[in-house]
C-alpha cells in the first residue's frame, strides 16, 4: 500500500512515499503509522484515500493510495 506524506510529515517519516503492508482500514493504518513514527501522534493531519479527503474510518484496498496531509491554509 502506498502512503504519500507532505510537509513536516515527510521529515518525521523520512520519505515522501512510504510502502506499507496493506491495512484493512484507515484506523488500522493510523495505528500502524503511529507505532512506526510515534511523532505523528501529536500532530494534526488529514487523510485522503484515493484523492478524496475522509472524515472517519474508511475501508482500504491493497491498491489504495493514502495521503497524510498536514494542516494548510488558503489565501
Amino acid at each position: 500500500m502506498t502512503v504519500l506524506t507532505f510537509g513536516r510529515i515527510v521529515d518525521i517519516c523520512g520519505a515522501g512515499v512510504l510502502d506499507v503492508a496493506p491495512q484493512p482500514d484507515t484506523d488500522s493504518l493510523e495505528a500502524h503509522l503511529h507505532g512506526r513514527y510515534p511523532e505523528l501522534k501529536g500532530l494534526t493531519y488529514v487523510l485522503a484515500v484515493d484523492q478524496k479527503t475522509i472524515t472517519g474510518n474508511t475501508p482500504l484496498h491493497p491498491s489504495s493510495v493514502v495521503a497524510v496531509l498536514p494542516p494548510f491554509s488558503g489565501g
